[in-house]
């Protein structure tokens, strides 16, 4: 990885979270760590919390400041293809990556995307060029991947030469499971989004110049679970002793330790990876494609899951934006606004159609105000009458989605609660002999926790069960960063002439007409090409895999 060691060198200064955190996260350049300095207790924990969190969420070398960081932009790209936003500003050349080839209205008129068909992943392709630095789509989600491997890599390598002040074994042990995690996230993440990765298992300091072999997406995901599975080997055997909690400790910043975020225990932390594996299965193949072994691993590994008096992983913002920013470092903060079409981010009719009639979740986040209608030339699907309001309506006990005082937002770095109970709901309806009542007592149950205020569902069909399920992942996960994998696999991103699209949508014209009844073909690429970015420096091997996706 040539390219990524050039750039990596380059672009991660001091990670310094707050003032009160300085000494907890003052780790100068992550990625050239003082080897005597790295080789301390302070130094490695240092090391492993600013590397994690600066290196993987936060620093690039290129950035945009309309898009944002990780959890703005990245994240932004799978909720803009998951239709759970639009954008009209042209930054990333993110209002033509999310435009859908077609939105048919109601009366039959044909508002086409210029450059049809397939012209999402045309822009993708035209920019995907070393060349184009920062303006490449496909460089973010890859650079922030694999410059969190490459820290982890370091831990790795590094830890066994450490002298701890509590149980040494502990101490080590709870790193080496800290940095397998992070592996396995940022696996998780390249094979569920790049149709070819690397497997890059040494850090850049101790072999510079790995050769090109890309491996098919299915061994990135495969890579991960193996990861996961060594730091579940690790932390099966830990004892959650002082050693482990105060090591934990340190890795994770003080004012991540609020709400649902703090010192996992050893059984948390396992069940954190095992609603991740679950997840790897379930986002990467479409529901045609799913085995009857797939789902029964799936409802297996999320009985094991993240059980609701859990702690996740989770991230906060401060006053200074050290990891985010209050008013702009999530998706939520940027699509927040007093009326409709008001930021970065427009809220998508679609998001709001699949809410139930009277979920107090929709009344508690969102306002309805004037029709916002934007440039028409992209085929007006990003037009809205609706806003999301900063730190909701006020209804008790109902979640909010948007707060932006600081430190007041919440953000899931990883799974959660709900996403576990959604994903093993779903095993059930698609499992033979699964019982519907019981799918649906989860998704009651989803929807008790976030304070819909909703009546059960009831005795419904299959076909209404799983369509309770489909809105549920859209509205009960909205703005973590999954809706574009949900519209893979249920093929919603495929052109309508091969059964995909999206037909009764509520869509606005450039008139600010409500069409009820609209189809909407997306055509999206499914999974994306590698960087270019990437290949300039450190191009395919003779026995790699192909790196570009021969979907058109």
């Amino acid at each position: 990885m040539n390219y990524t060691k050039k750039i990596i060198s380059l672009f991660f200064a001091t990670a310094v979270f707050s003032t009160a955190c300085k000494k907890q996260l003052d780790v100068k350049n992550p990625n050239q760590p003082n080897p005597e300095t790295i080789k301390t207790e302070f130094g490695i924990t240092a090391y492993g919390k600013g590397g994690v969190y600066t290196n993987g969420f936060k620093l690039l070398k290129y950035g945009d400041g309309v898009n944002g960081e990780f959890f703005a932009g990245v994240w932004g790209f799978h909720e803009m293809l998951g239709d759970v936003i639009g954008m009209e500003a042209a930054n990333i050349y993110a209002n033509q990556l999310a435009a859908p080839d077609k939105v048919t209205l109601d009366n039959g008129t044909a508002v086409l995307n210029p450059g049809t068909p397939n012209r999402s992943t045309l822009v993708l392709r035209a920019n995907n060029q070393n060349a184009a630095a920062g303006q490449n789509p496909l460089y973010y989600e890859w650079a922030y991947m694999y410059a969190l491997n490459n820290v982890c890599n370091v831990l790795l390598e590094s830890v066994d030469d450490v002298t701890f002040s509590g149980d040494p074994a502990s101490s080590k042990n709870t790193i080496k499971a800290w940095a397998y995690w992070w592996k396995g996230y940022a696996y998780a993440r390249i094979g569920s989004i790049y149709y070819a990765g690397l497997v890059v298992n040494t850090s850049l300091l101790s072999n510079p110049n790995p050769a090109g072999e890309y491996v098919a997406k299915e061994a990135i995901i495969a890579e991960s679970n193996a990861n996961f599975d060594k730091a579940i080997a690790i932390l099966t055997a830990q004892a959650g002793d002082a050693a482990y909690q105060d090591i934990l400790g340190k890795l994770i910043p003080d004012f991540f330790q609020v709400g649902k975020g703090g010192v996992l225990t050893p059984q948390m932390w396992v069940h954190n990876i095992n609603t991740m594996k679950a997840r790897n299965i379930l986002v990467n193949k479409t529901i045609a494609s799913m085995s009857a072994a797939d789902w029964t691993a799936i409802k297996t590994l999320t009985d094991a899951g993240i059980e609701k008096s859990d702690l996740v992983f989770t991230g906060r913002s401060n006053a200074n934006s050290d990891f985010l920013s209050s008013a702009s470092g999530t998706v939520a903060a940027k699509a927040t606004s007093a009326s409709p079409g008001g930021n970065t981010y427009k809220i998508s009719e679609r998001l709001i159609q699949d809410y139930p009639a009277g979920d107090k979740r929709k009344l508690n986040n969102f306002v309805q105000g004037t029709t916002w209608t934007g440039n028409p030339d992209r085929g007006n699907s990003f037009n809205t009458r609706w806003a999301l309001i900063d730190g909701g309506t006020h209804i008790a006990n109902v979640i909010v989605y948007s707060d932006k005082a600081d430190g007041a937002q919440e953000t899931y770095i990883a799974s959660t609660w709900e996403e576990n109970e959604l994903m093993k709901a779903e095993a059930i309806l698609y499992s033979a002999g699964g019982t519907v009542s019981t799918a649906t007592g989860i998704i009651d149950g989803v929807r008790a926790a976030q304070g819909a205020g909703l009546a059960a569902i009831g005795a419904v069909s299959l076909t209404q069960a799983k369509e309770e399920l489909r809105k549920e992942r859209r509205v009960g996960l909205v703005f973590r960063g999954l809706s574009f994998y949900d519209a893979r696999r249920w093929k919603v991103i495929d052109p309508v002439s091969s059964g995909g699209g999206r037909t009764g949508a509520i869509v606005l014209s450039a008139a600010g007409v409500v069409n009820t009844n609209a189809t909407i073909d997306y055509n999206y690429l499914d999974y994306w090409d590698v960087p270019d970015n990437e290949l300039a420096y450190n191009p395919a091997a003779g026995t790699s895999v192909p790196v570009v996706n021969p979907r058109q």
